[in-house]
């Protein structure tokens, strides 16, 4: 691990691909809602495409770079870590669901990509906001 904490346009930028990776998603499913699968279609791959930038850019802030850590304390530093731990859990759990579902639609496999989509999106969504959640908490103070 890095010396130092990332540079200070690090942070928001990582996390302004997750929350874009999140704004394709909601457009996602509204234009599925309305059946148009052709912008769904553009839509899911777009946050796709995000929420795999923000992977990649994580990994690598991680790794050449110390973490920052939480400074709260009391009640607050109880929420952090319980929002922290939920989002971590969920993001791992997440990943695979994601690219099964992906797959489904890519194999025009529709039932079983709706069904699973179903649990996936709502999961996704959640992990993306925590994501903002925990970005907030440990910068905007």
């Amino acid at each position: 691990m890095g010396p130092e904490h990332a540079p200070a346009w690090l942070p928001p930028f990582n996390t302004a691909l997750i929350v874009v990776s999140g704004v394709f998603l909601v457009l996602g499913l509204l234009f599925i809602r309305r059946k148009d699968v052709a912008r769904h279609h553009a839509s899911m791959l777009a946050a796709t495409a995000f929420a795999s930038l923000f992977l990649v850019v994580y990994v690598a802030r991680y790794v050449l770079y110390m973490p920052k850590h939480f400074e709260g304390d009391g009640p607050l530093r109880v929420f952090y870590y319980a929002v922290l731990g939920s989002h971590m859990v969920l993001a791992v759990l997440q990943m695979p669901l994601v690219l099964a579902v992906l797959w489904l639609a890519l194999r025009g496999r529709f039932d079983r990509h709706r069904r699973w989509a179903r649990i996936a999106a709502p999961i996704w969504l959640y992990v993306v906001v925590t994501g903002w959640l925990v970005y907030a908490m440990l910068y905007m103070r």
